[in-house]
């Protein structure tokens, strides 16, 4: 006796996510395809194209622009991740593609501008401090994602690569904007020589410095700290190269401030989140 065969009902057929690696479809279910997200990816986006823009005006020699592109690749980028966890589209993808744009703009490109803004003139010299702070941004970020698991989520292990960036970019973008022909001066070209080589070793180095990310936008405030935004602002609009640039030298030293202080208090300098009972890590909190 030959029993009925019945045929799978279409409206029925189940929509489920698979494995990239799985080849065989089981019946009634149809595979989800993968995408991307739009959203953060479009800061992304922008922020490697103010990086790559702040390239393509160096080389026209207009050098302001090119300091302004930089400096909208930082707003850009600190507005990524935020967005991706207020709106829940974070990806393995976007995690890739914030640090490939991080290495463009604030690793390639400071590099790449300073060197011809004035270390071109110091031959060899010039552009091994472009190479080292170039270099520099590529292993910090790397570190980054490897240690993004058990690093102190309040500190960044060494200077951010944005904060680095602004501090080679800002005094570009100062003295462009006071005297455009101390570019040349034998005393600025070494001082540039000095920041690049300065913000390009502070990122590899374990020093902490304060990330701001236990700061909650979701949380009452007192009325006092919106007056004072209000004033920031206010004070960053009076001349925003210098003012801009003396946030990011006070950051930029903050760091070594905060060590020596730890180290003074007798309490752990070290980052890293791990625990001091094993072995292998005993000494990483000393």
């Amino acid at each position: 006796m030959t029993l009925p065969t019945t045929q799978p009902d279409p409206s029925s057929t189940r929509v489920v996510d698979l494995p990239l690696d799985d080849t065989e479809d089981s019946p009634g279910v149809r595979r989800r395809r993968k995408g991307i997200f739009i959203l953060p990816n479009l800061f992304t986006l922008a922020a490697l194209f103010g990086g790559f823009y702040g390239i393509v005006m160096a080389m026209n020699g207009q050098f302001e622009q090119s300091a302004i592109g930089i400096f909208c690749a930082m707003v850009l980028d600190s507005l990524d991740g935020r967005v991706a966890r207020m709106t829940n589209t974070q990806s393995a993808f976007g995690e890739q593609m914030d640090s490939l744009s991080d290495m463009v703009s604030f690793g390639a490109a400071p590099a790449l501008i300073v060197y011809e803004w004035a270390l071109k003139g110091l031959g060899k010299w010039g552009w091994i401090a472009a190479f080292v702070y170039c270099s520099c941004a590529a292993l910090r970020l790397a570190r980054f994602n490897t240690n993004i698991g058990v690093v102190d989520k309040r500190f960044f292990q060494g200077l951010p690569s944005p904060a680095a960036a602004a501090l080679v970019i800002g005094l570009i973008w100062v003295v462009t904007d006071l005297d455009p022909g101390l570019r040349s001066a034998p005393w600025m070209v070494w001082l540039a020589f000095g920041f690049t080589l300065y913000a390009g070793l502070t990122m590899v180095t374990n020093v902490p410095f304060y990330s701001f990310k236990d700061v909650s936008f979701k949380r009452t405030v007192p009325f006092i700290v919106i007056v004072a935004i209000a004033l920031g602002i206010a004070v960053v609009t009076i001349h925003p190269p210098v003012v801009l640039f003396g946030v990011f030298v006070v950051y930029g030293v903050s760091g070594y401030g905060v060590y020596v202080w730890k180290r003074m208090k007798g309490k752990p300098v070290s980052v890293i989140s791990t625990s001091t009972d094993e072995p292998d890590e005993e000494g990483l909190h000393r």
